[in-house]
């Protein structure tokens, strides 16, 4: 399905680049921050990009900059959870030999509960947490006070990751079945702890999205690397503008090349999950007791 179905490559390609886009922008500036406060002594300020754009600059320049990047910031906030909606709805049609149409309609149908599922779970994000940190680290009280919290925030990273597990299944519950969102974790909770023992290949499906968030990691790394190596040399004989214009483009490509292959494995993670949905859910329940 993964490889056949186009409709679901499109949606699952447009997520993963606008999801590589955001994390490439938080972990660079997380590297900044990191740098200036542990090597520099002298932790940068939440606005210290806007200050240096509209420092060097023209103002016009500069704040058309500073809107486009909130512009799509936003999208790439949003996106994500309408290509949930429709890659469920589409690879569900497509188990069932359906004709597979109507990624927008299950986009949007489903997106406000999605969200609300989404953003119970906010703090399972290893960018979110990683920004939360640098906040602390940035404006709360040095020395014990840091470590407190920080502690607070490891832990409820690790339990929101616990009860996220659980609810695995909540999203297909609420594009296929329709549940509302509290309706569909407490669905996805049942269908886990019922079939516990038949659902082993979820190890597996675990490790291959460890393996993802693994390689995802490194490419973040290295794509500003590959940007800021290729500018630091075209401006050794080229004006600066040129240089940043060539490398923010080979970032581009670079970004669309990895996104493509991204692509393949989120919607093979979430097809999978989608038709281990509703073969369990098929399944009669193990509470029911009567003929």
């Amino acid at each position: 399905m993964t490889k056949s179905e186009r409709q679901l490559r499109r949606w699952g390609f447009a997520a993963a680049l606008l999801e590589t886009l955001l994390s490439i922008k938080l972990l660079t500036y997380q590297i900044w921050f990191v740098y200036s406060y542990f090597v520099l002594k002298a932790p940068i300020g939440f606005f210290a990009m806007e200050e240096i754009l509209f420092n060097r600059l023209p103002f016009a320049l500069a704040a058309g900059i500073v809107v486009s990047v909130l512009i799509l910031v936003l999208v790439e906030l949003v996106f994500p959870h309408l290509a949930t909606g429709a890659v469920i709805g589409l690879a569900a049609k497509s188990h069932l030999k359906q004709e597979v149409k109507g990624g927008l309609v299950l986009a949007l149908y489903n997106f406000f509960p999605i969200v609300v599922i989404h953003e119970l779970f906010v703090l399972s994000g290893i960018s979110t947490v990683i920004t939360i940190a640098s906040l602390l680290l940035r404006y709360s009280p040095a020395g014990g006070t840091n470590i407190f919290f920080l502690s607070v925030l490891l832990f409820l990273f690790l339990f929101s990751v616990g009860f996220k597990f659980l609810a695995s299944f909540s999203e297909e519950a609420v594009v296929i079945h329709k549940h509302g969102p509290f309706v569909a974790i407490g669905k996805s909770f049942k269908l886990i702890v019922s079939h516990l023992g038949q659902v082993v290949f979820l190890i597996i499906l675990l490790f291959v999205i460890m393996l993802r968030v693994l390689i995802n990691l490194v490419m973040l790394l290295v794509i500003p690397g590959i940007v800021i190596g290729i500018v630091m040399l075209l401006a050794q004989f080229l004006p600066a503008l040129v240089s940043y214009f060539v490398g923010a483009a080979v970032g581009l490509v670079l970004t669309g090349v990895t996104s493509y292959f991204f692509a393949y494995i989120t919607v093979f993670r979430q097809t999978v999950w989608t038709i281990t949905y509703m073969e369990l859910s098929a399944q009669r329940d193990l509470d029911i007791i009567d003929a």
